[in-house]
């Protein structure tokens, strides 16, 4: 049990500093490519790396789907087709959201999903922690000191993030429910296939997509498609099978560290110390949030 639940931290882990670290390779790309362009092609990208695993699947004679009745199977069908679309949404909104902020707090930002998720929770009539609230409470006041501007307004581009975050709270519950229903590496296709498809559409509609920009951005789309996509989300469906769900939830917290510093580094993007006090206050309500799980 302690090496399988070591296993899956690992595995979440990498997976944390992969998506972390993309942040900067997302920026980049749009030096080059439109953002939905950027998504569509890295989505696909993604998708293409992950076919021959799953010929390797489906040649050990794994079930695809881990349900025999018809009615079970169409609920699968329509909750994949959902995965898709809420993981479209959430990079839409976070593409265009790191047009006009930096990577290190769209990092915090996307990563309040992990507040997000246990809050949605109650709407399904999970019960209400004190510790839910407190890490609310913390990370609402870390948003503050990182994005807020005069007025009380948000800035704008952290404003798209935050609805990135809001999208992903309901990605994660979706893959919560689908992965032990699934082969692992079909739903990872499945929403990858989609989400490409989607922002392919979006972008020949809207931008201006040619090849040759597109090439010039190989680097962060190879890093985009390669290794956040078809890597770190097929990660993440794997782990989340065995991984207790409050060590996936303060792992997975993690991406925004790995975000700032690669902002930092690479990208030489100035941290204060007021984002620094509302980035700790963030990831302390991200983690706060999860301690009633550890009974």
């Amino acid at each position: 049990m302690f090496k399988t639940t070591l296993r899956s931290d690992l595995i979440l882990l990498l997976a944390a500093i992969i998506w972390g670290f993309a942040f900067v390779a997302q920026r980049v790309g749009m030096d080059y490519v439109g953002p939905f362009t950027y998504n569509g092609v890295r989505f696909a990208l993604g998708a293409i790396v992950l076919l021959p695993f799953l010929f390797i699947s489906s040649s050990k004679n794994e079930p695809m789907v881990k349900v025999s009745h018809p009615a079970d199977q169409r609920k699968i069908i329509i909750g994949s087709l959902m995965t898709g679309l809420l993981l479209f949404g959430g990079v839409a909104f976070q593409q265009l959201g790191l047009q006009q902020t930096t990577a290190g707090k769209a990092g915090f930002i996307t990563g309040l999903y992990v507040v997000f998720v246990p809050i949605a929770g109650l709407l399904f009539g999970q019960r209400s922690h004190t510790t839910i609230w407190i890490g609310a409470m913390l990370s609402l006041a870390g948003l503050y000191l990182l994005s807020m501007t005069g007025g009380f307004t948000i800035a704008p581009g952290d404003k798209l993030v935050l609805y990135c975050a809001v999208i992903f709270t309901f990605h994660v519950l979706f893959i919560a429910w689908l992965s032990p229903l699934m082969n692992s590496v079909l739903l990872a296709i499945i929403q990858f296939t989609i989400c490409a498809l989607l922002n392919l559409v979006v972008a020949f509609a809207i931008e201006p997509v040619h090849v040759a920009t597109i090439l010039q951005a190989w680097l962060p789309i190879a890093y985009g498609g390669i290794l956040s996509v078809g890597v770190a989300y097929t990660l993440q469906v794997i782990a989340q099978k065995t991984a207790h769900p409050a060590h996936a939830s303060i792992i997975l917290s993690l991406e925004a560290v790995f975000a700032l510093l690669g902002g930092w580094i690479l990208l030489h993007e100035i941290i204060t110390t007021r984002m620094l006090i509302g980035c700790a206050l963030m990831l302390a309500g991200m983690i706060v949030v999860q301690i009633q799980w550890k009974k």
